[in-house]
């Protein structure tokens, strides 16, 4: 917390790790916007498909990236997407959507488009932004940053659990999860890794509550050490 601006906190880690889960927590518990990069991704990935662009071609995805406008609409429940003014905020968790993410996020130009958008979003603070390089990369200087994994046996169980009508089944989820994986810890830039000060948490054999109060503790220590400090340096009443 720098300059004035508000806290803010990294969350990174594969898919299906609990990032999603665990920022939309912190942002309700202490009163934090959650800024889902995620879904700007599948958003663009969403524009792609609708255009009948193909997700190897960086030449033409930086061309439609000039043409695409995602906007993060922050509520009580969570984000909604906006794409060119309409709201996807559903159709861009569809597994085509989420595996197109993948694709057009390898392409160096796409993500530095991307990381401008996230850092304009994020730059005045008191925010917690999630996805795969926000501690390396966007938010170097975050405040906290965390990496969240856990083994790709319960990221595959845990998107198994979640993804609604039996469109999928589990080893077709097991198998795209791993290809995932593959795509973002080996791609040219930002690879998927945690930042050198990131607090790791593996989650393979935690539940979801020990992970939030973990998290939670850190977060809070972080905050009430800050708040004496601030106040310190405000300048005294006449």
């Amino acid at each position: 917390m720098t300059d004035g601006r508000g806290i803010i906190i990294a969350i990174d880690g594969p898919a299906g790790a609990g990032k999603s889960t665990v920022a939309r927590h912190l942002a309700r518990h202490f009163g934090l916007l959650n800024l889902e990069t995620g879904a700007m991704y599948r958003a663009f990935a969403l524009r792609a498909i609708e255009g009948d662009f193909d997700f190897d071609d960086p030449v033409s995805l930086e061309r439609l990236a000039g043409q695409t406008k995602i906007t993060l609409v922050p509520t009580l429940t969570g984000n909604r997407v906006l794409l060119d003014g309409i709201d996807v905020t559903q159709r861009i968790r569809d597994s085509d959507v989420t595996q197109g993410a993948s694709r057009v996020s390898v392409h160096p130009t796409i993500r530095a488009w991307m990381v401008d958008l996230q850092r304009a979003l994020g730059q005045k603070g008191g925010i917690v932004m999630e996805g795969r390089d926000i501690g390396t990369v966007v938010f170097p200087d975050a405040d906290l940053k965390f990496f969240l994994d856990a083994s790709p046996e319960a990221r595959s169980q845990r998107r198994y659990e979640q993804t609604p009508a039996a469109a999928e089944n589990r080893g077709t989820i097991s198998q795209e999860l791993r290809e995932r994986d593959e795509r973002d810890r080996n791609r040219a830039q930002s690879p998927l890794r945690p930042a050198p000060d990131a607090v790791t948490i593996d989650s393979t054999d935690l539940s979801l509550e020990e992970v939030l109060r973990r998290i939670e503790s850190i977060v809070k220590a972080r905050l009430s050490t800050a708040r004496p400090a601030a106040e310190a340096s405000s300048p005294s009443a006449p």
